[in-house]
């Protein structure tokens, strides 16, 4: 019997999503999965929804609920990780809040950026515990990584921990893919396609429809006006900016308008609210959807743990084909993060990077892209200076390089002087010191 291991099971409408999956698996229908969260509340309601679940595909699956970690990784063969360190209430607030009052906007602030910086500070040693726990409880058992700031994540578990077997998985490609679909009125499963990059911002290299190339549609749509249309996941979140960065640089990017806006320093500019209006961007959008999505939870808790049993439908998270590839051995390709060991050589070695990967029973092996245009090279290095110099604020416990990190963000430098950047990294770390590793946190904060 395969053991899944949830690290951040309270995630109740992910977890739903991959234990769904699993169960629709022949491979995987019979698992154990035993679920950990630090909130009792959240973990039981995952654990009716899990159960409804399994009453409702009739299989011989179990659950087990922990809030002690390591009982739940002893013996697993697969862990997932789905948590946010510090919550929305009080991390997020702040990682929004005090940036704004240095005329510092972000709409998602969970990837790059100032808070994607401070995010990071907060979930790598936290990934590095449950790594730790797993070379010594299942040292066999492959990571599949969901916590963002992804690339930040990724690079620092191969830093501290190059025997774990680890991907990190993102749902941006297929989303894209979804989206790009319905701009252009085809079945999304007609569409062939090769990505690469890294995480957040890598690019459609190839983009087809039975053999033609596609790119030209999306020119001339998005010329005329009649592309993007309305929005088929996000609707507040029009896709004008990835549209128009495309138009400049020539790629479609495979993370939405909102994220992309704040990784760049061309759209969110003080006193320009001209671009924020011409290209919809949503400021303060997570907090939004935190808000809305806590809200809807609530509504959803009642029915999901009255017992009664759950229809369970197929996702479109690459995990449990994942999980079922390395378990039969079954060749499945899925796009997957992980370190740079060559696979895209215009980048940095030890970077993550975001590539088609094969999976088998010799776990997920990357394929090489090297054939990366360098405008977009230049736009990923811009990226990876971040995440770098955040890795080595941590792997050095050297708090220069957090400073150094938000000084070569792109938005952040955009808007603020080195003084001000400073200034904003101190509030930051104080405001965040209860999450946050000693070595962090400022003299002042004393």
């Amino acid at each position: 019997m395969t053991k899944i291991t949830f690290i951040g099971a309270g995630s109740t409408i992910f977890m739903q999503n991959i234990v769904g999956d699993a169960l629709l698996t022949p491979a995987l229908a019979d698992s154990h999965f035993a679920l950990m969260d630090i909130d009792p509340e959240r973990l039981a309601e995952s654990e009716a929804v899990a159960r409804a679940m399994i009453r409702s595909v009739g299989s011989d699956a179990s659950v087990s609920i922990h809030t002690n970690r390591r009982a739940a990784l002893d013996g697993a063969d697969f862990v997932i990780t789905a948590f946010q360190i510090g919550g929305y209430d009080p991390c997020t607030i702040t990682d929004f809040e005090i940036p704004k009052q240095y005329g510092l906007r972000q709409t998602i602030a969970d990837t790059l950026g100032i808070g994607g910086i401070m995010r990071g500070l907060r979930t790598v040693p936290v990934l590095w515990d449950v790594a730790r726990d797993m070379m010594q409880l299942c040292p066999n058992a492959t990571l599949l990584q969901y916590v963002n700031p992804m690339a930040i994540n990724t690079w620092a578990l191969a830093e501290q921990f190059p025997a774990l077997k680890h991907v990190g998985l993102c749902h941006s490609v297929q989303n894209t893919v979804e989206e790009l679909a319905h701009d252009l009125d085809l079945p999304k499963g007609d569409i062939r396609f090769k990505v690469a990059g890294v995480n957040h911002v890598a690019f459609f290299l190839r983009l087809e429809h039975q053999g033609h190339d596609l790119y030209p549609a999306l020119r001339q749509g998005y010329a005329s006006g009649q592309i993007p249309k309305a929005p088929l996941l996000m609707p507040r979140c029009p896709n004008k900016v990835r549209y128009e960065v495309m138009n400049h640089l020539g790629y479609f990017c495979t993370e939405s308008s909102e994220h992309l806006a704040e990784y760049v320093p061309w759209f969110i500019k003080d006193g320009r609210q001209d671009l924020i209006e011409q290209f919809s961007i949503p400021l303060d959008e997570y907090p939004t959807r935190c808000v809305e999505q806590v809200a809807s939870w609530k509504e959803q808790a009642k029915t999901l743990t009255e017992g009664r049993n759950i229809k369970v439908t197929p996702s479109h998270e690459f995990a449990a084909d994942l999980m079922n590839a390395i378990v039969t051995n079954t060749p499945y390709a899925a796009y997957g993060n992980l370190p740079n060991t060559g696979q895209v050589p215009q980048l940095p070695l030890g970077a993550a990077v975001e590539t088609p990967c094969l999976v088998d029973s010799n776990g997920v092996q990357p394929s090489v892209v090297a054939d990366i245009p360098p405008q977009l090279i230049a736009l990923m290095r811009s990226q990876i200076n971040v995440q770098e110099l955040t890795v080595r604020a941590l792997v050095d416990r050297n708090p220069e390089y957090i400073y150094h990190a938000a000084m070569m963000d792109p938005h952040t430098a955009a808007e603020l002087d080195l003084r001000q950047i400073r200034n904003l990294v101190d509030d930051l770390l104080i405001a965040h010191s209860d999450w946050l590793p000693d070595w962090c946190i400022p003299a002042k904060a004393a």
